[in-house]
């Protein structure tokens, strides 16, 4: 059951948010399996720390039941990517931020939520906190409105098309309507929802340098395996080279947003330790500072490898209790799993402390 803690605005007018053209979303086969705790936080998982915090305050604040961090958080996938930038999160309908406002739907359900004296659709908690009022406004309105159908796809056909082609259409607008964008739309967002759900964050406390890195590190738990791709500023798409990165006989990893092993490191140590990209170039680095597997703490760096340090092949990072952090492989997400089978044991090949 929701926990409620505040009303959502009323509908005050039909607007139309537009998506960004060109963007894609990458459905990813296989849901990240290793156990996790809750960390209260509503089940959600994938999300960038940034946008976290005002996802799950943008759910609190709607009463309507079919709300939840999932579906905001795939809905802001869908609309951005999680981009911020206006090179990269501005239509060519001149829809803007995260969240993809246009100029008159934002004089509507904007505010300035994050207190910084402007309220901007650029700004993560602004875009958010209205994206959460407009859903819940339009949830509310499908669930009233009689018509037939699941209300989050009602709502989130009015968020893309406006409410009143709802109406026009009885439902979600058909695939002959806008080149089926808005039926598009709907279909990936609801048919996402599960790879921003539950379990919550693994639970980090403590400080210091690898905690602080594990702890940044779990803020990116359930984003896509992209050969190649991710660094310091975070996910991105990657490569395949001829053997890696490919997925039923088709390379993934270039249309993936998403870390390998040793990008999901790199980003988590950034800028406090600056590694090297590669596990192997990762070990070279810290190789001074081995540590015994009875003495490992979280944040430390293991290694796997197929004979050698020259044939390092996986990196993950320590996180307590027996357990690792890490990207696997191509089809998977960043996940927990046990140190023993998160690869070969036979493969393991040493920890170091950065």
């Amino acid at each position: 059951m929701k926990v409620l803690v505040a009303a959502a605005a009323a509908v005050t007018g039909l607007v139309l948010v537009v998506t960004l053209s060109l963007m894609g979303l990458v459905i990813a086969d296989e849901e990240a399996s290793a156990a996790e705790t809750s960390d209260g936080g509503g089940g959600l998982r994938g999300v960038p720390e940034e946008f976290r915090t005002w996802i799950l305050e943008a759910d609190k604040a709607c009463k309507e039941p079919a709300m939840t961090p999932s579906l905001l958080a795939a809905q802001l996938y869908q609309e951005s990517k999680f981009k911020t930038t206006r090179e990269e999160a501005t239509s060519k309908a001149g829809a803007e931020g995260p969240a993809q406002f246009t100029p008159s739907a934002w004089a509507t359900w904007g505010r300035d939520a994050d207190g910084n004296g402007e309220s901007s659709p650029w700004d993560i908690g602004d875009a958010v906190m209205a994206q959460g009022r407009m859903m819940c406004s339009l949830l509310k309105q499908a669930k009233n409105s009689g018509l037939p159908g699941d209300v989050r796809a009602l709502a989130l056909a009015g968020y893309n098309a406006g409410w009143h082609r709802v109406e026009q259409f009885g439902g979600v607008p058909p695939k002959s309507f806008a080149n089926g964008e808005t039926h598009h739309y709907v279909q990936v967002i609801l048919s996402t929802m599960s790879r921003f759900e539950g379990p919550g964050l693994l639970q980090v406390s403590g400080s210091g340098t690898g905690v602080t890195a594990l702890r940044k590190a779990v803020t990116r738990t359930g984003t896509p395996y992209a050969y190649g791709g991710g660094g310091p500023g975070g996910p991105s798409t990657g490569f395949c080279d001829g053997t890696n990165g490919y997925q039923r006989g088709k390379c993934a990893a270039s249309s993936t947003v998403g870390f390998d092993c040793s990008s999901l490191v790199q980003y988590a140590y950034w800028p406090k330790v600056k590694l090297p990209r590669t596990a192997a170039a990762q070990y070279g680095a810290t190789s001074d500072r081995a540590v015994s597997r009875t003495d490992l703490e979280p944040g430390d760096l293991l290694f796997w490898s197929h004979g050698g340090s020259g044939s390092i092949y996986h990196v993950a990072l320590y996180a307590g209790d027996g357990n690792v952090l890490h990207a696997p492989r191509t089809g998977r997400h960043v996940e927990v799993a046990p140190l023993t089978s998160a690869m070969p044991e036979r493969d393991y090949f040493g920890a170091t402390r950065p």
